[in-house]
Protein backbone atom coordinates (compact mmCIF):
# COMPACT_ATOMS: atom_id res chain seq x y z
CA UNK A 1 0.00 0.00 0.00
CA UNK A 2 1.33 3.44 -0.90
CA UNK A 3 1.94 5.64 2.12
CA UNK A 4 -0.42 8.58 2.37
CA UNK A 5 1.30 12.00 2.09
CA UNK A 6 1.58 13.96 5.33
CA UNK A 7 -0.44 16.82 3.84
CA UNK A 8 -3.33 14.45 3.12
CA UNK A 9 -3.20 12.98 6.63
CA UNK A 10 -3.25 16.47 8.09
CA UNK A 11 -6.33 17.40 6.06
CA UNK A 12 -8.11 14.25 7.19
CA UNK A 13 -7.10 14.88 10.80
CA UNK A 14 -8.35 18.46 10.57
CA UNK A 15 -11.71 17.31 9.18
CA UNK A 16 -11.97 14.68 11.90
CA UNK A 17 -11.28 17.00 14.84
CA UNK A 18 -13.35 19.82 13.34
CA UNK A 19 -16.45 17.69 14.01
CA UNK A 20 -15.94 18.16 17.74
CA UNK A 21 -15.48 21.96 17.73
CA UNK A 22 -18.26 24.52 17.36
CA UNK A 23 -18.60 26.62 14.22
CA UNK A 24 -18.24 29.75 16.31
CA UNK A 25 -14.87 28.65 17.65
CA UNK A 26 -13.63 27.50 14.24
CA UNK A 27 -14.56 30.85 12.72
CA UNK A 28 -12.78 32.58 15.59
CA UNK A 29 -9.65 30.49 14.91
CA UNK A 30 -9.68 31.50 11.24
CA UNK A 31 -10.11 35.17 12.10
CA UNK A 32 -7.24 35.12 14.59
CA UNK A 33 -4.98 33.19 12.21
CA UNK A 34 -5.45 35.94 9.64
CA UNK A 35 -4.00 38.36 12.18
CA UNK A 36 -1.20 36.18 13.52
CA UNK A 37 2.42 36.92 12.63
CA UNK A 38 5.84 35.36 12.76
CA UNK A 39 7.46 38.45 11.26
CA UNK A 40 8.24 39.37 14.86
CA UNK A 41 8.93 37.14 17.82
CA UNK A 42 9.62 37.74 21.50
CA UNK A 43 12.66 36.31 23.28
CA UNK A 44 12.83 36.17 27.10
CA UNK A 45 16.16 35.63 28.80
CA UNK A 46 15.99 34.24 32.35
CA UNK A 47 12.65 35.70 33.41
CA UNK A 48 11.89 34.32 36.87
CA UNK A 49 8.72 36.00 38.17
CA UNK A 50 5.77 33.92 37.04
CA UNK A 51 3.39 36.89 36.98
CA UNK A 52 5.68 38.82 34.64
CA UNK A 53 6.25 35.80 32.43
CA UNK A 54 2.52 35.18 32.25
CA UNK A 55 1.69 38.80 31.48
CA UNK A 56 4.19 38.71 28.62
CA UNK A 57 2.54 35.63 27.12
CA UNK A 58 -0.86 37.29 27.40
CA UNK A 59 0.44 40.39 25.59
CA UNK A 60 2.01 38.29 22.84
CA UNK A 61 -1.30 36.56 22.20
CA UNK A 62 -3.21 39.85 22.30
CA UNK A 63 -0.91 41.48 19.73
CA UNK A 64 -0.91 38.45 17.43
CA UNK A 65 2.65 37.25 18.07
CA UNK A 66 2.69 33.47 17.56
CA UNK A 67 6.16 32.47 18.78
CA UNK A 68 7.87 33.12 22.09
CA UNK A 69 11.44 31.95 22.68
CA UNK A 70 12.37 31.32 26.31
CA UNK A 71 16.01 31.16 27.43
CA UNK A 72 16.59 29.41 30.77
CA UNK A 73 20.24 29.72 31.77
CA UNK A 74 19.72 30.41 35.48
CA UNK A 75 15.99 30.67 36.03
CA UNK A 76 13.11 28.33 35.21
CA UNK A 77 10.31 29.90 33.20
CA UNK A 78 7.08 29.47 35.13
CA UNK A 79 3.56 30.40 34.08
CA UNK A 80 0.73 31.61 36.30
CA UNK A 81 -2.43 30.42 34.54
CA UNK A 82 -4.49 32.83 36.58
CA UNK A 83 -2.69 35.65 34.76
CA UNK A 84 -2.49 34.13 31.28
CA UNK A 85 -6.21 33.14 31.35
CA UNK A 86 -5.39 30.37 28.88
CA UNK A 87 -3.55 32.49 26.32
CA UNK A 88 -0.43 30.32 26.56
CA UNK A 89 -2.09 27.35 24.89
CA UNK A 90 -2.55 29.28 21.62
CA UNK A 91 1.14 30.27 21.43
CA UNK A 92 4.15 28.34 20.21
CA UNK A 93 6.73 28.46 23.01
CA UNK A 94 10.31 27.44 22.23
CA UNK A 95 12.46 26.70 25.29
CA UNK A 96 16.26 26.68 25.48
CA UNK A 97 17.29 25.02 28.72
CA UNK A 98 20.20 22.63 28.18
CA UNK A 99 22.08 22.31 31.51
CA UNK A 100 25.56 23.86 31.72
CA UNK A 101 25.20 25.45 28.29
CA UNK A 102 25.01 28.95 26.87
CA UNK A 103 21.35 28.80 25.98
CA UNK A 104 21.39 32.42 24.85
CA UNK A 105 23.87 31.49 22.14
CA UNK A 106 21.74 28.49 21.14
CA UNK A 107 18.64 30.70 20.90
CA UNK A 108 20.46 33.35 18.87
CA UNK A 109 21.78 30.75 16.42
CA UNK A 110 18.32 29.22 16.01
CA UNK A 111 16.70 32.61 15.47
CA UNK A 112 19.23 33.62 12.86
CA UNK A 113 18.69 30.34 11.04
CA UNK A 114 15.01 31.26 10.95
CA UNK A 115 15.91 34.60 9.36
CA UNK A 116 15.48 36.92 12.34
CA UNK A 117 17.44 40.05 13.12
CA UNK A 118 18.27 40.06 16.84
CA UNK A 119 17.13 43.26 18.58
CA UNK A 120 18.15 43.64 22.23
CA UNK A 121 15.93 45.91 24.31
CA UNK A 122 18.52 47.81 26.33
CA UNK A 123 20.27 51.18 26.40
CA UNK A 124 23.30 51.12 24.10
CA UNK A 125 25.55 53.63 22.40
CA UNK A 126 24.15 52.54 19.02
CA UNK A 127 20.55 52.31 20.20
CA UNK A 128 17.43 53.30 18.31
CA UNK A 129 14.54 54.69 20.32
CA UNK A 130 11.21 52.92 20.03
CA UNK A 131 9.32 55.70 18.18
CA UNK A 132 11.89 55.51 15.38
CA UNK A 133 11.97 51.72 15.12
CA UNK A 134 10.52 50.52 11.80
CA UNK A 135 11.79 47.00 11.01
CA UNK A 136 12.02 45.99 7.35
CA UNK A 137 12.96 42.37 8.05
CA UNK A 138 11.83 39.76 10.61
CA UNK A 139 12.87 40.76 14.12
CA UNK A 140 13.37 38.95 17.41
CA UNK A 141 12.91 41.35 20.33
CA UNK A 142 15.01 40.19 23.29
CA UNK A 143 14.02 41.12 26.84
CA UNK A 144 16.07 40.48 29.96
CA UNK A 145 15.50 39.48 33.53
CA UNK A 146 13.53 41.74 35.86
CA UNK A 147 16.38 43.01 38.04
CA UNK A 148 19.53 42.81 35.93
CA UNK A 149 18.23 43.08 32.38
CA UNK A 150 19.96 41.27 29.54
CA UNK A 151 23.26 39.49 30.04
CA UNK A 152 26.39 41.04 28.50
CA UNK A 153 26.45 38.17 25.99
CA UNK A 154 22.90 38.85 24.85
CA UNK A 155 23.67 42.55 24.39
CA UNK A 156 27.04 42.13 22.70
CA UNK A 157 25.82 39.56 20.17
CA UNK A 158 22.65 41.41 19.13
CA UNK A 159 22.32 43.00 15.69
CA UNK A 160 20.52 46.08 16.95
CA UNK A 161 19.62 47.75 20.25
CA UNK A 162 16.22 49.21 21.09
CA UNK A 163 15.46 51.64 23.89
CA UNK A 164 12.17 53.02 25.22
CA UNK A 165 12.63 56.70 26.12
CA UNK A 166 11.69 57.58 29.71
CA UNK A 167 10.97 60.94 31.28
CA UNK A 168 10.76 60.34 35.02
CA UNK A 169 12.87 59.15 37.95
CA UNK A 170 12.38 55.47 37.13
CA UNK A 171 15.19 53.98 35.09
CA UNK A 172 13.21 51.16 33.54
CA UNK A 173 9.74 49.76 32.95
CA UNK A 174 8.47 46.49 34.35
CA UNK A 175 9.30 43.84 31.74
CA UNK A 176 5.66 43.07 30.99
CA UNK A 177 5.00 46.77 30.39
CA UNK A 178 8.10 47.01 28.21
CA UNK A 179 6.99 44.08 26.07
CA UNK A 180 3.49 45.49 25.68
CA UNK A 181 4.79 48.92 24.63
CA UNK A 182 7.17 47.43 22.06
CA UNK A 183 4.53 45.12 20.61
CA UNK A 184 1.94 47.89 20.41
CA UNK A 185 4.37 50.00 18.41
CA UNK A 186 5.48 47.10 16.26
CA UNK A 187 1.92 46.00 15.51
CA UNK A 188 1.12 49.51 14.34
CA UNK A 189 4.14 49.45 12.02
CA UNK A 190 3.04 46.15 10.48
CA UNK A 191 -0.55 47.23 10.01
CA UNK A 192 0.42 50.49 8.31
CA UNK A 193 3.34 49.18 6.26
CA UNK A 194 3.57 47.12 3.11
CA UNK A 195 5.50 44.24 4.69
CA UNK A 196 4.06 40.75 4.16
CA UNK A 197 3.81 39.88 7.84
CA UNK A 198 1.04 37.24 7.84
CA UNK A 199 1.31 33.48 8.21
CA UNK A 200 1.64 31.29 5.14
CA UNK A 201 -1.34 29.06 4.19
CA UNK A 202 0.59 26.02 5.40
CA UNK A 203 1.33 27.67 8.76
CA UNK A 204 -2.33 28.56 9.15
CA UNK A 205 -3.42 24.99 8.40
CA UNK A 206 -0.92 23.57 10.88
CA UNK A 207 -1.95 25.94 13.66
CA UNK A 208 -5.65 25.47 12.90
CA UNK A 209 -5.28 21.73 13.50
CA UNK A 210 -3.18 22.35 16.61
CA UNK A 211 -5.85 24.65 18.04
CA UNK A 212 -8.62 22.18 17.20
CA UNK A 213 -6.77 19.54 19.16
CA UNK A 214 -6.33 21.97 22.06
CA UNK A 215 -10.08 22.54 22.10
CA UNK A 216 -11.45 19.00 22.29
CA UNK A 217 -12.18 16.91 25.35
CA UNK A 218 -10.80 13.37 25.70
CA UNK A 219 -7.94 14.03 23.28
CA UNK A 220 -6.17 10.66 23.83
CA UNK A 221 -9.40 8.78 23.09
CA UNK A 222 -10.04 10.84 19.95
CA UNK A 223 -6.46 10.30 18.82
CA UNK A 224 -6.98 6.55 19.09
CA UNK A 225 -10.25 6.78 17.20
CA UNK A 226 -8.64 8.83 14.42
CA UNK A 227 -5.82 6.32 13.99
CA UNK A 228 -8.29 3.45 13.85
CA UNK A 229 -10.40 5.22 11.23
CA UNK A 230 -7.29 6.15 9.27
CA UNK A 231 -6.37 2.48 9.01
CA UNK A 232 -9.82 1.63 7.67
CA UNK A 233 -10.11 4.81 5.52
CA UNK A 234 -13.48 5.45 7.18
CA UNK A 235 -12.95 9.18 7.70
CA UNK A 236 -14.92 12.30 6.73
CA UNK A 237 -13.76 13.80 3.46
CA UNK A 238 -11.90 17.11 4.01
CA UNK A 239 -13.65 20.13 2.48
Amino acid sequence: MTAMPESSIRKLETAFFAQYVSEHKKNLFRHILNNRTRFATVVLEDIYQSQNASAVLRSCDAFGIQDVHVIENRNVFDVDKGVTIGSEKWLTVHRYRTPDSNNTDAAYRELRQRGYRIVATTPHEKQVELPGFYPKEPVALVFGTEKLGLTPYAIEHADEWLHIPMHGFSESFNISVCVALCLYHLRGCLQKGSTDWGLSPDEKETLFLHWLRKSVHRLPALDRKFRELLETSDLPSPD
